[in-house]
């Protein structure tokens, strides 16, 4: 059967977890782990398939295969699997498969894998067949579907339709919508969206492994993409030849623990307290570098200046010719823009037409002139992403017009670990946290809310809850950015320490990954995915663009995004000239799937 050609719908981080399995506690690591007795049944008595190519979109080769929906139960219920590969260059050479991974949940391995020649370095593309594979549930694979019908789902989660919401009203709305979402992949896509973790995902991997002759696993996995490669790399330890894990989730954090059940998934993972370190950076380095080279400083302190602005929006929405302008598409924005290395760039452009269309001390003639600035830069910045979704429909056309990226994204966020037991606690909880991380407590929070105990109760009962310590049979390495607004520095370093043979590869970066905004990290996986090569212990690489430290481009004014969701699935191009990994997201359901 041929792959059903659907567009990429990328989403966030988080999963829930069985009450009745206990935490596994961290086991101490012996002189070398081995692929449990259990996990070794489960995946190795599955048949291996045989992998029916055939020639697809130019250049690349595609198939689908069906794996067992629970491994339990190998000769059951089964769900079919894409596969998508782009051979290696230099056949001569070839060492083997590069499996890769863009994240989300919900991220399309299939479009990663064809795109790869876009942004893969040279030497990696020679030596690999990248093959990517759709996650079960997602994209080319078989889709869950937890609405009847596109109008079902449509009215359920209208309320959802912010970047986040704000106020009373707002927030009862969204959670109405986020508990028809949860309790519609409790019933009606139950069949599959209670066999979806990240376990399962690990365990096709494995078998696709095997299917593509490989003995042991290569893999690049970015953002959401880094927890499937950690439930690898401790689930089949003895299995591996090479993983890449950039843009960290820690997959402690991920499935949370007793004494963490009650938080909401991003007080755990702190996306927001790294989103909010990078744009504070950028609002100090813009007052550094003064008008000249960032607008905003004209005006004061930007550090202040935001914060003022961001109150005018909260207290009124900017009319921008007759569009309404609020506080959550500011925020929303403003986090899509930091997904980008270049992203310090649309913050200040659209931050100072705001502040001059908002401002009491702007003329009616300068008020006028940033709000036709605005209304440009909001109109041509959805022409590109019509025309890219128009493009890219055009290669992968769509044939099924039901939207299951959030049913996707959740039937893993909610099904992989823990989250507080009632959606109306999300209000006062979301509120906390933006007290701790200013702007993105509230933008990152509500991700999660449909996994609520009352709005979530399907469960997998083989989802994996560690231990995240095991002694692999090769380092993993992991790459963290500092100023990653998505997966938090932090957490590369904290999962690199889970791993006692791990090592860790840091970037003083922008942008959300690092792979492909800094030479020296694309150049540093190379040589490990190549050769096993690991950077020294204690390697800092810079990223190629660094806030104000270039020209600005004369076409600013019109080539910034500024609507919530094309900012966040926007793909950059690096410095070096490589395009960056397309959805290596981790980012907010609402901004992420487009509802705004």
């Amino acid at each position: 059967m041929r792959l059903r050609h659907r567009v990429l719908a990328a989403g966030v981080a988080g999963l829930t977890l069985v009450p009745a399995l206990a935490i596994t506690a961290l086991a101490a690591p012996g002189p070398g782990d081995t692929t449990s007795p259990v996990e070794s049944e489960r995946v190795d008595r599955v048949p291996t398939p045989k992998l029916d190519w055939y020639k697809c979109y130019r250049t690349a080769e595609c198939t689908t295969v069906r794996l067992p929906l629970d491994y339990d139960d190998p000769k059951g219920a089964t769900t079919e699997v894409a596969v998508l590969r782009v051979k290696a260059r230099d056949a001569k050479k070839r060492i083997g498969s590069l499996f890769v991974n863009p994240g989300g949940p919900g991220g399309q391995g299939t479009v990663l894998a064809y795109e790869a020649p876009g942004f893969l370095s040279a030497d990696v593309l020679d030596r690999f067949d990248i093959v990517g594979f759709d996650p079960r549930g997602v994209g080319f694979s078989d889709n869950v579907a937890c609405f009847k019908s596109t109008r079902d789902q449509t009215l359920a989660l209208a309320g959802m339709d912010v970047a986040f919401p704000i106020g009373a009203k707002e927030e009862s709305a969204y959670i109405k919508s986020a508990t028809a979402l949860g309790k519609g992949c409790s019933t009606t896509g139950k069949r599959l969206a209670g066999a979806m973790s990240t376990a399962e995902v690990a365990r096709d991997m494995d078998v696709l492994r095997r299917a593509v002759g490989d003995k042991k696993l290569s893999y690049l996995g970015f953002s959401y993409g880094t927890a499937l490669g950690q439930y690898y790399a401790n689930m089949f330890p003895d299995r591996l030849r090479a993983v890449v894990a950039d843009g960290v989730i820690n997959p402690v954090s991920w499935v949370g623990t007793p004494k963490t059940a009650d938080e909401i998934l991003d007080d755990r993972l702190r996306s927001a307290d790294g989103a909010y370190k990078a744009l504070r950076e950028i609002l100090v380095r813009c007052g550094k570098a003064g008008k000249a080279k960032c607008k905003f400083a004209e005006y004061g302190d930007p550090v202040r200046n935001f914060d003022v602005l961001a109150n005018r929006l909260k207290a009124k929405p900017a009319d921008i010719n007759g569009e309404k302008v609020t506080y959550a598409d500011l925020i929303g924005g403003t986090l899509g823009s930091l997904y980008s290395p270049d992203g310090y760039e649309f913050i200040d452009a659209t931050v100072t037409d705001l502040w001059k269309a908002t401002s009491p001390a702007s003329t009616a003639a300068q008020a006028a002139a940033a709000r036709q600035a605005l209304a440009a830069r909001i109109a041509e910045r959805r022409a590109q992403v019509k025309r890219q979704k128009d493009a890219a429909e055009k290669i992968l056309a769509r044939d099924f017009p039901y939207d299951n990226g959030p049913d996707a994204l959740s039937s893993v966020v909610c099904t992989d670990g823990l989250h507080p037991k009632k959606a109306g606690n999300w209000p006062a909880l979301t509120a906390a946290s933006d007290k701790r991380a200013p702007y993105f407590g509230r933008a990152w929070g509500w991700s999660s809310v449909q996994c609520a105990g009352d709005a979530w109760t399907v469960r997998d009962a083989n989802a994996y809850n560690g231990p995240f310590n095991r002694r692999t049979s090769a380092p993993v390495l992991f790459v963290g950015n500092y100023y990653d607004p998505a997966t938090n520095y932090n957490d590369a370093v904290s999962s690199s320490k889970l791993l006692p043979k791990s090592r860790l590869l840091s970037s003083n970066s922008w942008g959300h990954t690092a792979y492909g905004t800094s030479a020296c990290v694309t150049k540093s996986v190379g040589d490990y995915l190549v050769s096993g090569t690991l950077p020294p212990a204690g390697k800092v690489c810079v990223g190629d663009i660094q806030p104000f430290e270039r020209t600005p481009e004369p076409a600013l004014e019109t080539r910034g995004p500024a609507d919530a969701s094309a900012m966040a699935t926007q793909a950059g191009t690096a410095g070096n000239g490589a395009k960056l990994p397309p959805v290596a997201t981790r980012a907010p359901s609402s901004i992420l799937l487009g509802t705004r």
